[in-house]
């Protein structure tokens, strides 16, 4: 990829993503503040501010690394997560839980359905490529989040639906797929350098094939 198309690549998506991210983590503050939690209110993190939810290492440095080491096929990251003072939610807590984990990737959902409805009526030029860019975006990113592993949104919410000695069992699993998900991103980092980013890019391929489906029928119907 020349330096052109790369500038090019990057402006089109950054402001989907940004905005896919921004609102996924305001709506986690958001809900929990209506269940009972003012810990994000407090800390500023209910905001449309993207700065508020960037993280260094997880929203800048690691994707750039994977973008550059896969040959720019492969990217993969993470925002700040919103902080959730769990026991200051409402009872039945474990349902707040659930109604504040899933709202992240509710966001999404909305989002990906605007950006839908942009692409069908624009589906060529500058904002057309931006629609679908957005469309991508937040489908990878609510997808991933429902994946049934904690600390992600789909272990939070399958969490609040277990009766109570399942969810304790399955809550010890946190610490561990913690270190999951960081080998994960250390595998992507470490393919990319010695194998252009092939296996991720393999891995993630069906949600790749998904995503170009859903622009395909949006645009063409």
């Amino acid at each position: 990829m020349d330096v052109n198309s790369l500038v090019q690549t990057v402006a089109i998506y950054a402001f989907p993503v940004l905005f896919a991210i921004t609102l996924h983590e305001a709506a986690h503050g958001y809900v929990a503040r209506h269940f009972g939690d003012m810990t994000a209110h407090a800390e500023g993190r209910i905001s449309l501010n993207p700065l508020r939810h960037v993280e260094l290492l997880g929203t800048v440095i690691v994707p750039l690394l994977i973008l550059y080491f896969s040959g720019w096929r492969f990217v993969f990251g993470w925002a700040k997560p919103v902080p959730v003072n769990y026991s200051a939610l409402r009872e039945p807590r474990r349902v707040s839980m659930g109604f504040v984990a899933a709202a992240g990737p509710a966001a999404n959902l909305l989002m990906l359905l605007f950006w839908g409805i942009v692409l069908r009526f624009w589906p060529v030029g500058t904002i057309g490529a931006m629609a679908e860019a957005g469309v991508i975006a937040n489908l990878v990113i609510m997808a991933f989040n429902l994946l049934p592993i904690l600390p992600l949104d789909g272990g939070r919410i399958l969490l609040s639906l277990l009766p109570k000695t399942p969810a304790a069992h399955y809550a010890r699993f946190e610490q561990w797929s913690s270190h999951l998900l960081t080998a994960v991103v250390l595998f992507a980092v470490f393919d990319g350098m010695a194998n252009d980013g092939k296996l991720m890019a393999k891995s993630f391929a069906p949600l790749g094939n998904l995503a170009h489906l859903l622009v395909r029928t949006i645009v063409y119907g």
